[in-house]
């Protein structure tokens, strides 16, 4: 699990429209990055249309939202157009940035042990440093707690 205090791992991934999106893109901003299990889920959904309706406080604040899931880019332009999400969604398919990250756990699913994505939120600062790092969070309400620490930070 990372800390508070650690240098943000280095990413790069494809993002809903196939174009590349890597950190250091955000230097000298702010950047959430939250990790969520799956497209199109009750809680998944609720989460990032929250993060996409607090979309432009985030951006008065400086601040960049960025939603990592391991759905590809088609499931996610379709989740993305379906709803109305605005954050920027990224496709991690092979679980290179969220093992970077430490939101994988094992989870056992019809008798079969399986990789599974913690709900987990980063808050980077604009030296790439994490301020916040929340793991096993709530969808609901969520974006807004974050909107709050992020305020907090500046």
């Amino acid at each position: 699990m990372l800390k508070v205090g650690m240098r943000a791992p280095d990413f790069s991934n494809p993002d809903a429209d196939m174009n590349n999106i890597e950190l250091s893109q955000f230097q000298g901003k702010t950047l959430v990055l939250y990790f969520y299990v799956r497209d199109d889920t009750p809680g998944c959904t609720t989460e990032a249309i929250e993060f996409s309706d607090l979309e432009s406080k985030f951006t008065k604040l400086g601040a960049e939202v960025l939603g990592v899931s391991r759905d590809d880019c088609i499931k996610h332009s379709e989740f993305r157009d379906k709803h109305g999400i605005s954050v920027t969604l990224l496709a991690d398919k092979e679980l290179v940035t969220c093992a970077a990250y430490g939101v994988l756990q094992d989870k056992e699913v019809d008798g079969i042990m399986r990789k599974s994505v913690v709900r987990s939120t980063f808050i980077i600062d604009k030296q790439g440093i994490i301020r916040h790092a929340l793991y096993g969070v709530s969808s609901r309400g969520h974006a807004e707690e974050i909107l709050q620490l992020v305020k907090e930070l500046n």
